[in-house]
């Protein structure tokens, strides 16, 4: 059976439903074709039950120190069942939305593998799709456009594949049915560090190793620095400059041993399992890239400023794109696939207007340059630093640890950088990202009027102190 579409969607994660949902309100006749659920990565296996449960380590960590409050939780527990219950319940929630939204917009959803297939009878240029819906279940959708939205998964190292049960991804361990009494996580960025932060608060010995020199290798030193103290304070085994041994990787019955090396030193460690966090892999094998002219460079899909292709009609976004791979990039992506598409001129992806948050306790959350790179790209800077603990807010909290850091162009005033590492930076470094995206300079900034008591306000604070007019630090 032949379908025809203004526009096809393959894959039906945050970027390739937003760019639906973005063509479907400029009118456009627009199909989705998933091969698992709607949602994909971001909601099923990454943002929605991963923050679901670093929530319930939160509340469980505040509970166990709830006297500091005056509040007395004698014989605090946790149940893990009840934790992945309520988290399954969160995705649930958002999952009936989004297929809400679906109906909403008129868009139609085919479920199955979706395939690109060159020139044909349907078409006389490449881009039809093929639908294996059952093994002689196969429909035609014949688009105008089309979408690449495949997405990622977890990367493997050779000698750590995983078995889903001792050696585990992070697909792997957010379908955990008990926690393990310890850990060894492999690789120190943002998965690898949320998983320690949320195991470490759920009582679970955490050992996390990175093969850079530090933590969250590209963020700025500074919160970097900070992030390994409070983990270590915390009682989190870190360790940087570290190279795991996959030859030495021995499972038994207790779990996983293995040795590292630092310095030509050798360790060796075992934990109960062993969670391997060292990237992401494009989903860009057996779409059906070979009958097209799209170009894949270094495992990635290879897109112009407008999400386009080697083959115009055709655009990608997202996580099989490369990039920072993050969920709100590839919304922002889709939506400039779309609107591109049907003659708009949408404002397009500039990677260093992109927030990068970090959801560990503390949170970190940062956007633009860091002070190494603004160097590096020949700026003379200048450089606040103002810490939670001068704030009122934070205090009444008892969450004092971290800062806000500054990077800003002596000469021209440019605001070039925002770092965050505290409570809840995540919520407010949208801030930043609206005075750079209106190109704001720290004194425009520390002019708004930010409400007291709130954290916010620190962020005016460290605005200020960039010329040394910071009042209250």
């Amino acid at each position: 059976m032949t379908h025809t579409f203004d526009m096809v969607v393959l894959g039906g994660g945050i970027g390739g439903y937003t760019a639906a949902i973005r063509a479907a309100q400029l009118g456009k006749n627009v199909a989705i074709v998933e091969q698992d659920k709607l949602g994909g990565t971001c909601l099923h296996r990454g943002c929605i039950p991963s923050k679901a449960l670093l929530r319930s380590a939160e509340v469980f960590a505040l509970m166990k120190d709830s006297d500091k409050f005056g509040v007395g939780a004698e014989a605090v527990t946790l149940d893990f069942s009840k934790v992945t219950s309520r988290k399954d319940a969160v995705v649930e929630q958002l999952y009936s939305g989004l297929q809400f939204l679906m109906k909403k917009h008129k868009i139609t959803v085919f479920q199955g593998k979706g395939r690109l297939i060159g020139p044909s009878i349907f078409s006389p240029r490449s881009g039809t799709v093929s639908v294996e819906q059952g093994e002689d279940d196969i429909l035609t959708l014949v688009p105008d456009k089309v979408v690449i939205a495949t997405g990622s998964r977890p990367r493997s190292l050779p000698g750590l594949e995983t078995d889903g049960v001792t050696i585990l991804n992070s697909d792997e361990a957010l379908r955990l049915e008990k926690l393990p009494a310890s850990a060894v996580i492999i690789g120190g960025g943002v998965i690898g560090v949320e998983w320690a932060s949320l195991l470490n608060d759920f009582g679970v010995q955490v050992t996390v190793m990175e093969f850079a020199p530090r933590l969250l290798p590209s963020e700025d030193e500074d919160v970097s620095r900070e992030l390994e103290r409070l983990l270590k304070k915390r009682g989190v085994n870190v360790r940087t400059g570290t190279k795991v041994l996959t030859e030495s990787v021995r499972k038994h019955e207790g779990g996983v041993t293995l040795k590292v090396e630092h310095r030509e030193e050798q360790a060796e460690l075992s934990a109960e399992i062993a969670l391997v966090c060292v990237g992401r892999q494009a989903n860009v094998e057996g779409i059906g890239l070979e009958n097209t002219d799209v170009k894949v460079e270094g495992g990635f899909i290879r897109v112009n400023d407008s999400m386009q292709t080697a083959e115009l009609h055709i655009y990608a976004v997202g996580d099989c794109i490369g990039g920072l791979q993050l969920a709100h990039a590839a919304a922002h992506e889709g939506l400039t696939a779309a609107e591109h598409a049907w003659g708009l001129q949408p404002h397009k992806v500039e990677p260093h207007r992109v927030p990068r948050c970090v959801y560990s306790r503390p949170e970190t959350a940062s956007i633009g340059w860091t002070e190494r790179e603004a160097k590096e790209q020949g700026r003379d800077v200048k450089v606040s630093k103002v810490h939670f603990r001068a704030l009122g807010k934070a205090i009444v909290l008892g969450d004092t640890d971290g800062f806000i850091k500054v990077v800003a162009d002596k000469e021209t005033n440019d605001l070039l950088g925002v770092h965050m590492i505290g409570p809840h930076v995540t919520d407010y470094i949208s801030e930043a990202a609206l005075a750079q995206l209106l190109d704001a300079t720290p004194w425009e900034i520390g002019q708004t009027i930010h409400p007291h008591p709130t954290l916010s306000e620190l962020l005016g604070e460290a605005m200020l102190a960039v010329d040394g007019r910071s009042i209250n630090t």
